[in-house]
């Protein structure tokens, strides 16, 4: 049997792609108007990042975790552009299905708004009036617009009046087409080779120049829709980029601290003079962020307390303003994700200012029985770690400052925990709204629930920052240098190999704490070849950082970071 090729797809007609057209420019004005929102309350996200953030809450361990592998710090972003991709195309299809019906554009707006003010219930930090009012506007600006654009791609009616056609002229009988060759009543006369189009009508209905003038309308509906789009996200963008309220952190001036930390000083030179080499102080703007909120909540501080609750004796709360008057110490800490890889960037040093998390608890009084101490974020988020961890006399701390600073939106403002020596998904709670000391048979933190370790040690690391992995360099005297941190055990020695050689110790830098990286450098005669350099920290207590690869889940990566390097006779 012969199997016959199938025709080619013909495109669709012009009405439907028009309507899909509409569908989507809908959306668009719909989520135009609903980052708009979101500029100007302050406090209600906009619909699109509610929506994510609920995704982000909802999904599986497994799933969270192959995306941060597969993406790393884009999951975000690009969960971002997903939603606003789907909308757009779910636009499209509305408005295709809404060129019949209109009344199928304005339910499918009024059920997504619904659905993003259920998305806004299950958040702890968003407003359910302000979701409302949101999803309101939306709803009505998206079914507005479509049905406006529909209106404008409909065939443009024909005039009321039109010139009666001439008096027929009877042809002579020679030009009398033969009756197989006259046309049915109900087809269109049509030259060869053209088409009717699909969104006019055809016969005694359609009127010289209709298409054209649909065409021109809708163009210009469609114009104006997308660029009031353009002019409301413009808006939004200049408000968030500070055209309108300063961030509260503008008006903050952080006390000095009572116990502050060790100056940097001169103690750097040399150090600092290695091009590439990771700063011993690690600049707010480039310390890692890694956290699970979609948008940066925003804090009034004039509404703002913190909590300390639970298997207390005298739970209590304070303010900013009781919180900045408490004793401040001041420390360099190390801070690490733990799905960093061998050799990763999600590490960090600052310098933190915060009150001890010890003095808190004191003041709180900790009931027998008591083994968690969980931070909560004012969107929800929750850690927990073993108390211990707060009274065994390492400078854990609710921070206020990073690097002189109030703490930046993006790092927790206006409090945040710090806690040396454990990783953040247990201990590192930015926005914090309440400490609860309970147990750990009682809750399981966020992470916890998606199968992460209950305790998360940071593990030694070393990492070669110079030279980069499969980088050029010419012979010659050069140098091997890098960071290496192992937080509140502190590095007492860093090594090097070259190939299969024998380990080398480098010179370390500054020890600003035991809590802190430490910056290391090797000089290395390069000779010509492809060469494997592999470095590895001993901690101060005498634990050597192994070289058996391990994976971050569930509690770290482990093994010794390496870089290849070809060395060029002539540079």
């Amino acid at each position: 049997m012969k199997v016959q090729p199938r025709p080619p797809m013909s495109p669709p007609p012009a009405g439907v792609r028009r309507s899909a057209v509409a569908g989507a420019l809908a959306a668009t004005v719909a989520l135009a108007v609903t980052n708009l929102v979101d500029a100007l309350s302050g406090s209600v996200p906009s619909l699109v990042a509610v929506v994510g953030q609920a995704v982000i809450r909802n999904t599986p361990g497994f799933l969270s975790r192959g995306a941060t592998e597969s993406v790393g710090t884009a999951d975000k972003p690009l969960l971002l552009a997903l939603i606003i991709v789907i909308a757009l195309a779910v636009g499209a299809r509305v408005g295709v299905a809404a060129r019949r019906r209109r009344v199928v554009g304005d339910v499918v707006f009024v059920a997504f708004g619904l659905f993003a003010v259920g998305c806004a219930a299950s958040l702890e930090n968003v407003p359910a009036g302000g979701a409302l009012v949101s999803a309101v506007l939306a709803a009505a600006a998206g079914a507005v617009t479509l049905r406006r654009l529909l209106t404008a791609a409909d065939p443009v009616t024909p005039p009321a009046e039109r010139p009666a056609p001439a008096d027929p002229v009877t042809p002579p009988a020679d030009q009398v087409p033969a009756a197989d060759q006259v046309p049915a009543a109900d087809e269109p006369h049509a030259e060869p080779g053209s088409e009717p189009e699909a969104d006019a009508p055809v016969g005694p209905t359609a009127w010289p120049g209709q298409h054209t003038v649909s065409r021109r309308r809708f163009l210009v509906a469609g114009s104006t829709a997308a660029g009031g789009a353009a002019v409301v996200l413009a808006g939004a963008w200049g408000l968030r980029r500070g055209l309108g309220a300063p961030a509260p952190q503008a008006s903050v001036t952080l006390p000095a601290a009572r116990d502050a930390s060790a100056a940097v000083g001169q103690a750097t030179r040399g150090f600092a003079e290695v091009d590439g080499l990771s700063p011993l102080i690690t600049p707010n703007k480039d310390f890692y962020r890694i956290d699970e909120a979609l948008t940066v909540p925003r804090v009034n501080l004039d509404t703002w307390r913190l909590r300390v609750t639970g298997m207390v004796d005298g739970p209590f709360e304070l303010s900013y303003d009781d919180l900045l008057a408490l004793p401040l110490v001041e420390r360099h800490i190390t801070l690490s994700c733990v799905s960093n890889e061998v050799g990763g960037p999600l590490v960090g040093t600052a310098r933190w200012l915060g009150v001890r998390l010890a003095d808190l608890l004191t003041r709180a009084g900790v009931q027998p029985g008591a083994t968690q101490l969980v931070g909560r974020s004012v969107d929800g988020f929750t850690v927990g770690f073993p108390i211990e961890a707060a009274t065994d006399g390492r400078d854990a701390m609710v921070a206020v400052g990073m690097n002189g600073e109030p703490l930046p939106g993006g790092h927790g403002f206006p409090a945040r925990l710090v806690v040396p020596g454990l990783y953040g998904y247990v201990s590192a709670t930015k926005w914090l709204k309440e400490i609860e000391l309970t147990t750990f048979e009682a809750f399981d933190a966020y992470w916890i629930e998606r199968n992460w370790a209950r305790r998360a040690p940071v593990k030694v690391q070393s990492r070669i920052d110079v030279p980069k992995n499969y980088g050029r360099v010419a012979a010659g005297e050069r140098t091997v240098a890098g960071v290496a941190w192992a937080p509140h055990r502190g590095v007492g020695r860093v090594e090097v190999r070259v190939d299969q050689g024998p380990w080398q110790e480098a010179a370390l830098g500054p020890e600003l704490g035991a809590d802190a990286w430490r910056q290391w450098s090797l000089p290395w005669d390069a000779t010509p070849g492809e060469h494997v350099i592999t470095t590895r920290a001993t901690t101060g207590d005498g634990e050597v950082q192994t070289a058996t690869r391990h994976s971050p889940f569930p509690d770290g990566a482990t093994g010794q970071h390496q870089v290849n390097v070809r060395v060029s006779a002539t540079g």
